[in-house]
C-alpha cells in the first residue's frame, strides 16, 4: 500500500465524507483525506482541484458518480484530473483502479455473519488498498478485519467523538463520517 496514505491516516484518522453540498467545508476542514460521495462529470474536476489546493487526498465514490463511466476508462480519467483513488463496492472497479495506479477502497456493508465471511473471500481476491466497513459503529464487525494486512476504515453512522474512539480502538485505521463537526479539531 502507498506509505504516504497510511502516514496521512495515522496522523489524521477522520475522513471527511460528503457530496457537493459539503465539499467546500470539507476542503477547509482539518481532515486530510476526503471522500467525494456525489461527484459528477461536470464539476468533479473543479472539486478535486479545490481540494488539491488545500493539500487534500481525494477519493471519488465511483459507484455514486454521475456521468463518469463505471469502468476502467472512467477510472483512468479520474486519475488524469487528480483523483488519488476510488471507492467502490464492485470488485471489477477495485481491480481496475489498481491497474490504473490509483488507490482503491472497497466498501462493504455488514448485515450478518455470512456477510462477514464473504468479505474475507472478496478481499483475498481483489486485494484493495483499504476496506471500508459499514456501519462503522459495530466494533465486533471491525475487529476480525483489523488484524489483516489491508487497513480498515470504519464508515457509516459515526456521529460522535466517542464512536470515533471506539472504532479506532477496535482496530480501524481511520473513520469516514459525514458529520461535519467531526472534521475539525482532529
Amino acid at each position: 500500500m502507498n506509505g504516504s496514505i497510511m502516514d496521512i491516516l495515522e496522523r489524521t484518522p477522520v475522513i471527511a465524507a460528503t457530496d457537493r453540498s459539503g465539499w467546500h467545508r470539507a476542503c477547509m476542514s482539518d481532515a486530510e483525506v476526503l471522500f467525494h460521495l456525489g461527484a459528477d462529470i461536470m464539476t468533479v474536476g473543479n472539486d478535486i482541484e479545490s481540494a488539491k489546493q488545500k493539500g487534500k487526498t481525494v477519493f471519488v465514490h465511483i459507484d455514486l458518480a454521475e456521468g463518469i463511466g463505471r469502468d476502467k476508462t472512467g477510472i483512468q480519467w479520474l486519475g488524469t484530473i487528480g483523483a488519488d483513488g476510488i471507492i467502490s463496492t464492485r470488485v471489477q472497479l477495485v481491480r481496475a483502479a489498481r491497474e490504473c495506479g490509483l488507490l482503491a477502497v472497497q466498501r462493504f456493508f455488514i448485515l450478518d455473519s455470512k456477510g462477514m465471511h464473504s468479505i474475507t473471500e472478496t478481499i483475498e481476491n481483489t486485494r484493495p488498498d483499504m476496506i471500508e466497513i459499514m456501519p462503522g459503529v459495530i466494533p465486533k464487525a471491525l475487529k476480525p478485519f483489523a488484524d489483516r494486512d489491508i487497513p480498515v476504515i470504519a464508515g457509516g453512522l459515526i456521529e460522535t467523538k466517542s464512536e470515533i474512539t471506539a472504532a479506532l480502538g477496535s482496530g480501524a485505521l481511520a473513520v469516514s463520517t459525514g458529520k461535519r463537526e467531526l472534521w475539525f479539531d482532529i
